[in-house]
């Protein structure tokens, strides 16, 4: 792979992608994510803990935000390093790195349904058991879509397809920026492949094939077999990105919460302090927790930020090969890499397993499940011209008529009630956690004033 493909500007489509004064390409990519609704609708989906009533408590929103906050700086001195060595391409400069990167921040989460990954549980969990039948309904490749259904896919489907220019290649974003955002770059029908990385894991549905292909072929990205690439280069930023945030972020939500207690914090992240006068100071002050843990960030994130990037220079040859393995943080030094993996564990232990968020993620499948239940059998009996029952007609207007385009008239019966299925889970992926909700009980007839 080389620099020169892999940061290319064109937009989806074969659009021509034209430069405004003070505003790049790739900016403008960055705006068109910031602006979205599905973009503004995080900020009502869970991070971790569902429907969290502590304003102090992160939700999707803000940790996309954060997380593209050090995308960007990783991006950018990245992008200086190699511009130092003369491996950028003339054209480029390195805030576009970092403006490619930030994008891709920002969308990384785009994707995911309400209730977060136990959203995403619920979905697959319906599809296999009390949604099984439909199912049958689809080709074998495209059940996975629906069966393994990812947020990572759904985010690639909300950028290429079903935001702004819906169906129309979406946001049009540049080539550059979307195979950025493909973390997992291979179709969910990859999936059942033995050789598969990442089993259940994948960044784009059969029904979004086209948009892939063309995605990685305008970026240059080695294709490994049917549908299925290595990554881009600055995905593996994205990837660090994210991963030192959660490090950091899901502790400090864990002791706003009371789940967890500054000493054992304290230990696990001592490794990774820069050792200052600045952070010793902080270490001994007698101000409150929270206030600490707020000033500690910034230091331990610029230690996480130095690491990254050297680990992504030490390895720059494999990455434009395709040939590295594992993720970025697996290649830092061990104080950075331990300090992360060792907060991911403390977390899953002590804050993911609070009773009060499995009360919550035990109603999030049935208030999925509720859903799925109305807006399937809707979407099916509207590929099958059915319009005898005036419930699934009316779900279908509740869902949008512009989302079933007569286009898809054209179709043969199987792919019609496959795009119909897609677009009504479409529907659902797009809502608050708040208004599935709100929106199970109307479906149960338990009626309640709109929040």
């Amino acid at each position: 792979m080389d620099w020169a493909t892999l940061l290319n500007k064109r937009r989806l489509g074969q659009r021509s992608s034209k430069d405004e004064s003070g505003r790049t390409a790739f900016l403008r990519d960055h705006d068109k994510i910031i602006f979205s609704g599905a973009f503004r609708r995080l900020a009502r989906k869970t991070q971790v803990h569902p429907l969290a009533t502590n304003d102090h408590v992160h939700n999707r929103l803000t940790h996309s935000l954060e997380v593209s906050c050090v995308g960007r700086t990783l991006g950018i001195q990245v992008g200086q390093r190699l511009a130092k060595q003369g491996l950028l391409p003339p054209q480029v400069d390195a805030a576009d790195l970092g403006d490619i990167v930030q994008s891709a921040c920002l969308a990384h989460d785009i994707g995911n349904p309400p209730f977060g990954h136990t959203g995403e549980r619920a979905i697959r969990a319906w599809f296999r058991h009390q949604g099984s039948q439909w199912l049958d309904l689809v080709e074998p490749c495209q059940r996975n879509d629906l069966s393994l259904f990812e947020g990572n896919a759904e985010g690639f489907r909300i950028l290429t397809k079903s935001e702004y220019h819906q169906y129309d290649d979406g946001m049009r974003l540049t080539y550059a920026t979307l195979a950025t955002f493909l973390k997992y770059p291979w179709l969910s029908s990859t999936c059942d492949d033995s050789d598969c990385p990442r089993p259940g894991k994948y960044s784009a549905f059969v029904a979004d094939s086209a948009a892939f292909e063309e995605t990685c072929q305008a970026t240059g990205l080695i294709k490994l077999g049917p549908m299925h690439y290595v990554r881009h280069p600055l995905a593996y930023l994205v990837e660090a990105a994210d991963d030192f945030c959660y490090a950091i972020i899901d502790l400090e939500d864990g002791l706003e919460m009371d789940l967890l207690h500054w000493d054992e914090v304290h230990a696990l992240l001592a490794p990774a302090f820069p050792d200052s006068d600045e952070v010793r100071a902080l270490l001994q002050s007698d101000m409150r927790v929270g206030r600490k843990a707020a000033l500690l960030r910034g230091k331990i994130i610029e230690r996480f930020i130095e690491a990254g990037i050297e680990a992504f220079m030490a390895n720059h040859d494999k990455l434009l090969a395709g040939t590295l393995q594992g993720d970025l943080i697996s290649h830092c030094e061990p104080a950075v890499r331990d300090v992360v993996e060792n907060a991911k564990q403390l977390a899953k232990t002590k804050v993911f397993e609070h009773p009060r968020k499995i009360e919550l993620e035990i109603g999030a499948f049935e208030v999925i499940g509720t859903l799925l239940n109305g807006l399937i059998e809707a979407a099916v009996s509207h590929a099958r011209h059915d319009e005898s029952n005036y419930r699934h007609q009316r779900i279908i207007d509740l869902i949008g008529r512009h989302s079933f385009p007569p286009e898809l008239n054209a179709l043969d019966e199987q792919q019609r009630i496959y795009q119909c299925i897609m677009r009504a889970v479409d529907f659902l992926s797009g809502m608050t956690d708040n208004y599935a909700t709100y929106l199970a009980k109307q479906f149960a007839g338990m009626a309640e004033t709109r929040y």
